[in-house]
């Protein structure tokens, strides 16, 4: 019911000289039980209406007929109906009827096409039609809303791997660093290996002479011999302390290899709506060490984290928001002392995080627009523009807040309020 063609009840008008009564009482009994009201025509064109309320004064007062039935029908019509042209849409034609109808509502409005009457339309069936109308739109703006939730899903992940892609040769040559020394630690346990392997032949083929009872004196001796060469060579090249430290050298450099592969899952990770209760501190150390190629060219890093109450959040979008912020700072320091200091604390009802560089700056014209998609200030290339504006959703979808103060040449500081729902308390540390 989206056309108000679709409204129009084909009424047989009448004509103001028209007398109720007589040969018209069948036609108005019709119409007065079907509790419609009577449109008015002259020369085809409406000029009046008559409503329920005044049909109900001629049918249901006693005598009723009788006294009024002789009256021209003037007497009872408004002179000036609702007029409503069957070109307009459903939504135009509401609004026209809701704001000059009379309340109590006691008449219907009439359709008219080039002035000409076209039919009674129904103050109930128009709106009805609205009602319909309205669901119909409700179930298209949810469907419309249900889309752009998965857009903004989608274009969140987009980033987040494309901020991954930037940084994906600063995490190989965090990985290769470990990586090496893991291998030549391999190497020398290998070569440790062989040594210890002849020293082991030489205690077999020992235990075989003495074993078989034909070795003389001079042959058990010589093998002694060579066993305690074999034994002070193997002591001297790879001594038991050394030897001890490659084997805890290597295994830290399997778990700083762990550590970065697990913090690149728990960022990259598809289950944004995943939500639990985040020690915030942690989240930042785990940014951290994914930015750390591109923090430690640029900057020296101080923590000074509070302790802090665990956050009810989705902890792969907040580690986003975190590591956007600290490569941002990274990116905004051209000089040789730069600093990003990166602060927690908590009151009552919010943890904070602080994150402040001693860079360039923004200048005040652009600090308003710096959360809009698609805005940077970086070289064509170098950045999607839409960093800070996910940074702005995901923040706001955790209903916290995000603030900025720059100066030019002096630095930035971003703030970062995230509400508080479970208060297990997290210890602080600072660096």
């Amino acid at each position: 019911m989206g056309n108000l063609v679709d409204l129009s009840l084909p009424i047989e008008p009448i004509t103001p000289n028209h007398l109720i009564g007589t040969v018209g009482d069948i036609f108005l009994q019709e119409r007065y039980e079907r509790l419609l009201s009577l449109p008015v025509v002259s020369d085809g064109r409406p000029v009046g209406v008559i409503s329920r309320h005044n049909m109900q004064k001629i049918f249901m007062t006693r005598f009723g007929r009788e006294i009024q039935g002789n009256k021209p029908v003037a007497a009872f019509m408004n002179p000036l109906p609702l007029l409503v042209s069957v070109d307009q849409s459903m939504e135009e034609a509401s609004h026209f009827v809701t704001r000059n109808i009379a309340f109590p509502i006691t008449e219907d409005f009439i359709l008219v096409k080039d002035g000409q009457y076209h039919g009674i339309g129904s103050v109930i069936d128009l709106l009805r039609g609205m009602e319909e109308r309205i669901v119909e739109q409700n179930l298209s703006l949810s469907k419309a809303l249900s889309l752009l939730k998965a857009s903004q899903s989608q274009i969140i992940q987009s980033e987040k791997m494309a901020s991954l892609g930037q940084m994906v040769a600063g995490v190989a040559h965090e990985i290769n660093t470990p990586l090496g020394y893991v291998k030549n630690n391999l190497e020398m346990a290998g070569e440790a290996f062989k040594s210890l392997q002849n020293l082991g032949d030489a205690h077999d083929s020992l235990l075989a002479d003495l074993q078989s009872g034909n070795a003389s004196d001079d042959d058990v001796h010589q093998q002694l011999n060579r066993i305690e060469i074999l034994n002070e060579q193997f002591q001297t090249v790879y001594p038991k302390s050394e030897m001890d430290a490659l084997f805890k050298d290597t295994l830290y450099g399997l778990q700083q290899i762990s550590e970065i592969v697990v913090n690149l899952k728990n960022f990259s990770r598809l289950d944004q709506a995943a939500v639990d209760n985040v020690n915030i501190n942690q989240c930042i150390d785990s940014a951290l060490l994914i930015a750390k190629n591109v923090v430690k060219h640029k900057a020296e890093v101080e923590r000074n984290f509070g302790t802090l109450p665990a956050v009810r959040c989705a902890p792969s979008q907040i580690n986003q928001v975190i590591l956007n912020l600290i490569t941002n700072a990274a990116h905004a320091i051209d000089r040789p002392d730069g600093r990003i200091v990166i602060r927690t604390q908590a009151d009552q009802r919010h943890v904070h995080i602080v994150v402040t560089d001693n860079g360039k700056g923004i200048p005040p014209e652009l600090v308003g627009k710096i959360f809009d998609p698609f805005f940077t200030t970086k070289p064509v290339g170098q950045g999607t523009g839409l960093g800070l504006s996910i940074a702005f959703k995901i923040v706001q979808d955790h209903c916290g807040s995000i603030r900025v103060k720059s100066r030019p040449g002096l630095g930035t500081a971003f703030c970062v309020s995230l509400p508080v729902h479970v208060s297990a308390p997290v210890e602080g540390k600072s660096s």
